[in-house]
């Protein structure tokens, strides 16, 4: 029977309605809670910066789904052939894929991009610019990743709008038909599987080209681990660059003294990204991870092969790393910012997840003046989860204008 003086355990509904809220709390009443996950299986919930930190980067806590304890774990299923990312590696492994990965994921190629991710996002504004309003999720935020990832990869221009319904159907599920999901990653694998020896015989100015040919001392990349880190640049580039714009876009809308300093200097976008990434980020919790022995965390003993869930949202919020946290500040301190990892597996796409909101925000501010709501903020809501943060529909309308500095 449970103390009266214990605090109850979270619960995913109250992550979902109140997160900052509920983490607050739960900071202060203990640095690791017990609770049941939205699959229905019990995980360790961390949720103070220094012990989120150090979990991130501690290597006994396994990526590998193999170190989960039988039935305790029921997560997002892939075939086989999709498995092979590095979302489920731990080294030796993950530091061979990593290795070579890196080679074509280089900072040269994120500069080469910006160009056409703004000629990309400044074609989605006009097609909806005569409008004056629209939901920038569907129109803009949702799109613009799925063009850039095509690009990227390249992905054949015929073969985009199939692309497009696969990544929907997978990214936010029709949960009355479950069908649909399977049939998505199902496609999508059959269309990699069949671009990769495309690329093979006929390699192009892409990344998947050059992660074909990427090698080091004879190591390269198998169909597998190809096929897997194109599924997973999907996976990761979509839904979290879509959240990142939307939420950046309302903590600018809410306000609006902000959203004006912003458009007086373009050159403060890389610090308004980082702040809304550490204020709001779009991964609230970072991907689940199992102890290979019984580990102390915060003082609290989780036995070996239970599963962990590392709160970025909850460590990015704690006043013991940023004063005064739930303040949107572009002046702060922010280093040490969680909201991409940290480790090893601090996010392999970081900076053209960055580059790409910057260059999305440019583009809206620079063509629309006085941006604001078409909904009163109480419609908005936030999509029912605890792993992922945004908006179901994000509607506004504006005035156009030309400017420059952007």
């Amino acid at each position: 029977m449970r103390s009266t003086d214990t605090p109850p355990p979270p619960t995913t509904a109250d992550l979902i309605s109140d997160p900052y809220g509920s983490y607050a709390r739960l900071r202060e009443s203990g640095p690791v809670h017990r609770f049941e996950g939205p699959d229905g299986k019990h995980a360790w919930l961390v949720t103070r910066y220094d012990d989120v930190r150090a979990a991130l980067a501690d290597p006994r806590l396994s990526l590998d789904r193999s170190n989960a304890l039988p039935g305790n774990y029921s997560g997002f299923s892939l075939p086989p052939a999709l498995d092979a990312n590095l979302l489920n590696m731990d080294p030796p492994d993950h530091t061979r894929l990593r290795r070579l990965v890196v080679k074509a994921f280089t900072p040269g190629r994120v500069e080469k991009l910006r160009g056409p991710v703004r000629r990309f996002a400044d074609e989605l504004l006009d097609a909806v610019e005569p409008a004056g309003r629209a939901d920038l999720l569907e129109s803009f935020a949702g799109p613009l990743p799925v063009v850039v990832i095509c690009h990227l990869l390249g992905v054949p221009q015929t073969d985009r709008v199939d692309f497009r319904s696969w990544t929907d159907a997978m990214i936010t599920p029709d949960r009355t038909r479950p069908h649909l999901m399977k049939e998505a990653v199902a496609s999508l694998m059959a269309f990699f599987t069949g671009l990769i020896e495309t690329k093979r015989a006929e390699p192009g100015d892409d990344l998947l080209s050059d992660l074909i040919a990427v090698q080091e001392a004879g190591d390269t990349l198998s169909q597998d681990e190809l096929t897997s880190l194109a599924f997973l640049i999907v996976f990761a580039g979509y839904e979290n660059v879509t959240h990142l714009i939307g939420n950046t876009v309302l903590a600018l809308l809410d306000r609006p003294e902000l959203l004006q300093t912003v458009r007086k200097d373009p050159d403060g976008l890389a610090a308004l990204v980082d702040e809304a990434s550490r204020w709001d980020g779009p991964t609230p919790v970072a991907i689940r991870r199992f102890p290979v022995e019984d580990i102390e965390i915060g003082g609290v003993t989780v036995p070996a092969g239970e599963t962990v869930l590392l709160s970025l949202a909850s460590a990015n919020r704690d006043p013991a790393r940023f004063p005064d946290p739930d303040r949107f500040d572009l002046g702060r301190d922010r280093s040490g910012n969680l909201a991409l990892g940290h480790g090893i597996h601090y996010c392999l796409g970081a900076a053209l997840g960055r580059m790409e909101t910057e260059t999305a925000l440019a583009a809206l501010l620079e063509r629309f003046e006085n941006l604001e709501l078409d909904v009163s903020r109480e419609e908005l809501t936030w999509r029912p989860a605890i792993r992922a943060r945004g908006l179901k529909s994000l509607p506004v309308r504006w005035s156009s204008v030309v400017r420059t500095g952007f």
